[in-house]
């Protein structure tokens, strides 16, 4: 029986790629990487990750680097920042309907904390961050070992083919979240259990199960 479910937070939860961009262009100056423009950003999350780097013409071992400065600059536009439309209503339908919900993010903690304190959202259990972008399958484990629950009891909610990759070495099952960041060709790939193109067919998946 399905008890828990696990979001992702930027591109799933939040439209945040207007603020992640013109924070990535900042240091994009600082450092001399190429800029970044939205209207490039279908065509740019076709590509694979290491084909995302040479096009943008960043060395692939700078990526942690990165992560790390964008996270900082992320924090100074949190006002800019919206839920997705539709999320706030499924957030509330699933939490009346008695399932327990988290978040486990690339993000920082205090970045998604301080946006849900300022939205006044306290649906959420648990939020659990890693600056590592590879490694969500041991935020999983270790959220499923901690709530002693076991991965039939638990669904991923996430909008990169890295959430559900990260889903199936944990043995979770994944719904992707079309309206996010990676395109369908991307995640395809990694083959989603479920697909939702909206919010509210979350809630028909979820039910489902």
């Amino acid at each position: 029986m399905l008890k828990t479910i696990i979001f992702d937070f930027d591109g799933t939860l939040v439209d945040s790629k207007e603020v992640l961009i013109s924070t990535y262009n900042q240091l994009a100056e600082r450092h001399h990487y190429k800029k970044f423009h939205i209207e490039e950003l279908d065509r740019f999350m076709k590509l694979p990750l290491k084909e995302q780097c040479r096009s943008m013409q960043i060395p692939f071992h700078k990526i942690p680097q990165i992560i790390f400065e964008l996270l900082k600059g992320y924090k100074s536009s949190l006002k800019k920042i919206r839920f997705i439309e539709g999320i706030n209503e499924l957030l509330y339908t699933l939490k009346k309907s008695g399932y327990e919900l988290a978040i486990i993010s690339s993000n920082a903690e205090k970045n998604i904390q301080q946006f849900l304190s300022a939205n006044d959202v306290h649906y959420f259990s648990t939020v659990m961050c890693s600056g590592d972008v590879y490694r969500k399958d041991r935020m999983i484990n270790k959220f499923l070992k901690k709530n002693h629950l076991r991965t039939s009891q638990v669904i991923y909610v996430g909008d990169e083919a890295r959430d559900i990759i990260a889903g199936k070495k944990s043995g979770v099952k994944v719904i992707w979240a079309a309206w996010g960041f990676d395109s369908f060709e991307i995640v395809k790939r990694a083959k989603p259990d479920f697909i939702a193109k909206k919010p509210n067919e979350i809630i028909d998946i979820v039910e489902a199960i």
